[in-house]
């Protein structure tokens, strides 16, 4: 698997900067874990915390999406045949250019483009909560989807590995294992001083989320396509400005070896909301 570009990252965090002098899905709305640990001295140190208790950054709660760019590819429905931007390669073009949506609504496909690979650059909300101590559940309004986080363990090559078995067949949101990556703590909440060392400070970090076991969807509404072979590749940070805002940045790296040319590579902006009192769940279109 590929590893992010750091200058991705990069791009990504200094945009949020610009995310508040610009227009959104959503007028509205404020901003509103820590973990880790110290070995004992004298033996072995405590077991490793959660992963609901080591989390560097709190994504929980309700978020709204800014569409500060695509605006034509993610608050309309792009004509058909307009794939701009994405690495789409001759087979993939094929396919994009055969889209009927009356067909996909006929056959119950109208979710197509609401799969975990396209989801998060649907404008909406989402709702961010603990479904358990190991598994982090996101919701979203548009089209009533929930995607559910499995939290397992960073392997050699960047494989992430979960005790929950994938699914027996292939999913619209697949099947998603996710570690915390904290700033200078290394994964998965561990880290911290060494003993007589200070207390440990606050940290950040970031959510790293790889999804697989994905069925056939669309990178757009329009039909771009992307295949059962894609590994989703995600990156999820927290801002915190000065003025109380908070913003979600959610870096997203879609490979896919049947239908693009290279990696689709994507940055995706919320602004937290005090409460779900503009949450308004809605089913797929596909027109």
């Amino acid at each position: 698997m590929k590893t992010r570009t750091p200058s991705v990252r990069t791009l990504a965090l200094a945009a949020a900067t610009l995310v508040a002098c610009s227009s959104g899905f959503g007028q509205g709305g404020q901003g509103g874990g820590r973990g880790g640990g110290a070995a004992a001295g004298g033996g072995r140190g405590p077991a490793p915390a959660v992963p609901k208790a080591a989390a560097p950054i709190d994504l929980t709660g309700y978020w709204v999406s800014l569409v500060t760019e695509d605006w034509r590819f993610r608050m309309v429905t792009p004509a058909k045949g307009d794939y701009a931007s994405v690495p789409i390669n001759a087979e993939g073009r094929k396919v994009a250019d055969a889209w009927d949506p009356d067909k996909d609504i006929a056959s119950g496909n109208q979710c197509k483009s609401y799969g975990a690979a396209a989801l998060m650059r649907v404008p909406g909300r989402l709702r961010i909560d603990w479904q358990d101590d190991n598994t982090l559940k996101v919701e979203t309004d548009a089209g009533t989807q929930t995607r559910l986080f499995h939290f397992g363990a960073a392997q050699p090559g960047g494989l992430l590995t979960s005790s929950v078995p994938p699914p027996a067949q292939p999913e619209l949101q697949g099947y998603s294992v996710a570690v915390w990556e904290v700033a200078g703590g290394g994964r998965g909440g561990r880290g911290g001083p060494g003993p007589g060392g200070p207390p440990a400070g606050p940290r950040g970090g970031s959510l790293k989320v790889v999804t697989t076991h994905l069925s056939p969807g669309y990178l757009r509404k329009n039909g771009v396509p992307y295949s059962a072979n894609t590994v989703l590749t995600e990156y999820y940070d927290r801002t915190n400005e000065t003025d109380g805002t908070s913003y979600l940045i959610i870096t997203t790296l879609v490979d896919d070896p049947q239908y693009l040319n290279q990696q689709f590579i994507t940055s995706t902006h919320f602004k937290k909301e005090p409460d779900g009192s503009k949450w308004s769940p809605s089913p797929c279109a596909a027109k």
